[in-house]
């Protein structure tokens, strides 16, 4: 590891260290930071399962009506729950965030000369394994929430007696909760932490697992939203850790692998647990399970450490200085910062002040606004063509009963697509494989608006440029949200993350909105819109963009010119 250890200072720089001895154990772990009240923290979980459990007797009533809750009232214990949840977030909240302003006036007697970063020439060991499959995990609970919505929409139609257009209303709820959250969590990972802004979403997870025992529509409508905040909110947080931890040399294939296998893990736990378990309970299973899968986060934050870059710029250089202790196999080199190991960052005892404005000036606006582009246009594609295709592919020919083999089929040959944007993000090139499938995206969506215009009636071009939608849209939420942790720096990255990610939410919304209103209905002028933004972006990120394979996160930001 790159470090410059406090034993290596000249005397006198410490020579008063007594308060920070004492507020070593206390404050910092092998992690990089423990809780700020432990006690407060576990009390405040205890009391959000309390009250997610207070309504099971509700949700056990029901198996004497088919698991029927609807029209049921609210129990005395289920009121109480409910009250007993958001008192235990609060709790939970308090003893989890550190008071990172403390931390650094204990820690006074550690600033000196340090100048470190991040060793990105080591190997990958088996502290980096265990993040690896951790952070797996957290995405793959993460994914499966919002994938739920399509198994759980028939039943709670079927329950609620509403139609499904109006049923559908709450995959609208959950993707405006997606876009907030990926913007509120990405501030308070950059703000406190990015371990604390993921087991804060898995406290959610629990918390909003009471949807399972609503007697209301209404009420599910809000716990869905809540839900959406914490499900959107973690997944760029899980990118944003990982990018700060992972060496240089394999961070770029690990990040955009762990968006492939976690999407698909969380897509095979959805289907798999409404396969088995909604036969026997009722949709509102799916629901209850955020009580154990978020149980599963919080049981394995003991091996969720904090970023030690966001502990160095944090001021907090003993704790940075443990977890990379950890991730180098206690083994630290020094090793100056000089014109071959350009950017390494350097002690901020007062933190630079942030912002989302931040993003959109200097030298990172064009990159964003690029980023953006991409992500609003990535969610119309994806949340509005995509979902309105098997309509609009009777229009070119194919049988309706033909339309859902025909996108299986297209599907199946897609998934192949993410080992090669794998190998192309870690062997050629990050910005230009990310341009590229933008670009396949853009060639794909125009090839709908031929055959529409044409009236052109080909099945084998129809599953042609079917499968290549598929392939390249893939691939472009694949690279997106990675892309956006590598660029932007340790006191943005988080906020930076989550903008982006709440972008292709956004444009998801804007998808939806359009569908209602029958926007898609116009196939060849809808692919000829959409084909627009995603062409633009594509330009712009081909202009701004900047290489990150292989380049240490410092170097990627010297190169910035910040």
């Amino acid at each position: 590891m790159i470090l410059v250890d406090v034993a290596t200072q000249p005397r006198g720089v410490c020579d008063n260290p007594r308060s920070v001895r004492s507020a070593i154990p206390r404050m910092s772990s092998s992690n990089g930071l423990s809780f700020h009240h432990p006690v407060a923290f576990w009390f405040g979980c205890a009391l959000i399962v309390a009250g997610v459990l207070a309504h099971m007797p509700m949700f056990m009533m029901g198996q004497h009506t088919h698991w029927q809750m609807v029209g049921m009232p609210m129990t005395t214990e289920m009121w109480l729950g409910m009250a007993a949840i958001p008192v235990g977030l609060a709790f939970a909240a308090y003893g989890l965030m550190p008071r990172l302003s403390q931390m650094r006036t204990a820690m006074a007697g550690d600033n000196g000369q340090l100048q470190f970063h991040v060793a990105d020439s080591v190997q990958l060991n088996i502290e980096h394994w265990k993040l690896v499959a951790v952070l797996v995990v957290a995405l793959a609970v993460d994914v499966m929430k919002p994938a739920t919505l399509g198994f759980v929409v028939p039943g709670m139609s079927a329950e609620y007696g509403m139609s499904k257009p109006s049923a559908s209303f709450l995959a609208l709820v959950a993707l405006t909760g997606t876009t907030v959250g990926s913007v509120v969590w990405g501030r308070v990972a950059d703000l406190f932490g990015r371990r604390a802004a993921i087991l804060l979403a898995a406290l959610m997870f629990i918390g909003t697992s009471i949807c399972g025992a609503m007697p209301t529509f209404e009420w599910n409508l809000a716990m869905c939203f809540l839900m959406g905040a914490s499900a959107g909110g973690l997944l760029p947080i899980t990118f944003t850790l990982m990018a700060e931890s992972i060496p240089a040399a394999h961070r770029g294939w690990l990040l955009v692998a762990l968006g492939g296998i976690g999407t698909s893990a969380g897509y095979l736990l959805a289907s798999g647990a409404a396969a088995t378990l909604e036969p026997m309970f009722s949709w509102r299973i799916l629901w209850l399970l955020g009580l154990p899968t978020g149980g599963i986060i919080l049981l394995l934050s003991r091996f969720i450490p904090e970023s030690p870059r966001f502990l160095y710029n944090a001021g907090l250089a003993h704790q940075a200085r443990a977890v990379l202790r950890k991730f180098s196999g206690g083994v630290l080199d020094v090793e100056p910062e000089d014109a071959s190991h350009p950017g390494a960052p350097r002690l901020h005892v007062t933190p630079e002040a942030t912002g989302v404005r931040e993003l959109m000036r200097g030298r990172h606006a064009s990159i964003s606004w690029g980023l953006l582009t991409c992500g609003v246009a990535w969610g119309l594609a994806n949340f509005g063509f995509l979902l309105w295709l098997p309509v609009n592919l009777t229009e070119l020919g194919v049988d309706p009963k033909a339309a859902s083999t025909l996108l299986a089929k297209s599907a199946v040959l897609a998934l192949p697509g993410i080992s090669v944007v794998i190998w192309l993000y870690h062997h050629w090139s990050s910005y230009k494989s990310l341009v590229l499938f933008i670009g396949l995206t853009t060639l794909s969506l125009l090839a709908f608006w031929v055959m529409g215009a044409l009236k052109m009636r080909s099945e084998v071009a129809t599953v042609v440029a079917t499968a290549s939608l598929l392939i390249s849209i893939s691939g472009v939420i694949a690279m997106l949200i990675p892309y956006a942790a590598e660029i932007y720096p340790v006191r943005l990255r988080g906020t930076g993350s989550g903008l982006i990610a709440a972008s292709s939410k956004f444009g998801g919304i804007v998808g939806a909105a359009l569908g209602v209103m029958g926007f898609f209905t116009h196939f060849a002028t809808s692919a000829l819109l959409i084909a627009l933004p995603m062409a633009i972006s594509g330009v712009m990120l081909w202009r701004s963009g900047v290489e990150t394979r292989g380049r240490r996160l410092e170097e990627i930001q010297a190169l910035l010119g910040h």
